[in-house]
């Protein structure tokens, strides 16, 4: 059984590609395999998954020695079971920069393509195959895509990504507008997390010249609901950091519509960080940073001391 998996703190893209991957391996590649997930989905993949009818993928944070695995979305072993260089990896789909540090233990198949999605990796990938794809496949596909582009927004968007999901929605007869805004309704609904939760919810280790960062972002429509619970977060901040051994949390909260994040700034060292990273002017404990919307394109290759 091969066991496809994305990264920690998972998002929609790295509940839904494991599952569409697990699909082509067992229908049309005849090989058996299942779909897991390292940790609680954010809102948006709950719904997604409600929405396509598909069950939650089983939570697996470890990985026994020998079992086969697929590997997407991410290629960085910061965010794999601990275990992953003692499993055999068989195949890695990405669409972020090459990190180092998995182990083969063979030749392997390795995509990683400069997309703004692991689905549309796929989609290309599963080619001709695609027509025997239930709608659920191409549904979760869309949805992916209409996240990791925040419906086209995102800098990260590229035209192939845009017209995959053209094309898919097209097929499902699904108005794009209407149907991103069902998402986006749901990903801003965190009133029943909590705020550590929150700071975890889609976060990402970044090692920024010897200080560790845990870089968290918060996509929403509604981002008065982030920003209410202020004083929550930054004072969950300090437990989050003595938990993970991280050195700083930087939390965006990402204002889909407007096109902008909000920083909240705890301290002196993440004011600092801002500042020289986004030529920024912070005054109190939040900055706005209008245009920024990316942390793969925009956040983490802007980081500065």
């Amino acid at each position: 059984m091969i066991t496809v998996l994305g990264h920690k703190s998972p998002d929609t893209d790295a509940t839904g590609s494991p599952i569409i991957w697990a699909w082509y391996l067992n229908e049309i590649r005849k090989t058996p395999a299942r779909a897991i997930i390292q940790g609680t989905t954010n809102t948006e993949a709950a719904w997604m998954l409600n929405r396509w009818e598909r069950d939650m993928p089983e939570i697996v944070t470890d990985l026994g020695a020998g079992d086969q695995v697929v590997i997407c979305d991410t290629n960085n072993p910061a965010e794999l079971p601990a275990t992953i260089n003692d499993a055999e990896i068989l195949e890695i789909i990405d669409h972020h920069m090459l990190v180092g540090g998995l182990k083969t233990r063979a030749p392997i198949n390795i995509t990683i393509r400069p997309l703004a999605c692991t689905a549309t990796i796929m989609h290309d990938l599963i080619g001709d195959d695609l027509a025997a794809a239930p709608e659920w496949v191409k549904g979760v596909m869309l949805t992916c895509i209409l996240s990791d582009t925040l419906e086209f927004r995102s800098p990260t968007t590229t035209p192939h990504d845009r017209a995959i999901a053209e094309k898919l929605a097209g097929e499902l007869g699904l108005n794009i507008a209407d149907y991103a805004a069902e998402m986006f309704a749901a990903k801003s609904d965190v009133s029943a997390f909590s705020d550590e939760e929150l700071l975890r919810m889609d976060s990402k280790e970044f090692d920024l010249d010897g200080k560790k960062l845990r870089v968290s972002v918060l996509e929403t429509t509604a981002p008065k609901l982030l920003l209410d619970r202020k004083d929550g977060l930054l004072a969950a901040m300090p437990g989050v950091l003595s938990a993970d051994g991280a050195d700083q949390v930087l939390l965006f909260v990402v204002d889909i519509l407007n096109e902008e994040a909000t920083l909240l700034v705890p301290n002196d060292e993440v004011k600092r960080i801002a500042e020289a990273s986004f030529d920024a002017t912070v005054e109190g404990d939040t900055v706005v940073l209008p245009g920024i919307m990316s942390r793969k394109k925009q956040i983490i290759p802007a980081l500065k001391l």
